[in-house]
């Protein structure tokens, strides 16, 4: 592994552990954590079509773009689900990064933009 590969698997390290850390100090419902920690995996269900849609779909689940606009529009019209779900969304893209699944090619699931898994 590279210093870059290292440095990006330690950045998705640590906002994992700070969504997880908010997370907790927001009284979020551990129960929830567990059944939800897994959901944005359904993105890759894109796949099934081929692999440039299955990149597509997967991208968009794992990008930080929609947790951060789940979180921002909950703030803003006080829908008091919204945070916790993004903060849950938020620690599976970080722990995902650190397990060296980055954002894919459609080329082909293992190619990403962090290395080839």
């Amino acid at each position: 592994m590279t210093p870059q590969e290292i440095t990006l698997r330690l950045e998705g390290l640590a906002l994992a552990g700070l969504c997880v850390l908010i997370y907790g100090l927001q009284s979020g419902a551990w129960g929830l954590f567990a059944l939800l920690i897994l959901a944005p995996d359904v993105f890759m269900l894109g796949y099934l079509v081929n692999r440039r849609a299955g990149a597509l779909c997967y991208n968009i689940g794992h990008s930080w773009l929609a947790p951060l606009a789940l979180a921002g529009a909950g703030m803003m019209t006080g829908w008091p689900s919204a945070l916790p779900v993004a903060l849950i969304w938020g620690a599976h893209i970080g722990l995902d990064r650190a397990l060296g699944y980055g954002l894919k090619y459609g080329s082909g699931f293992r190619d990403t933009h962090l290395s080839r898994v």
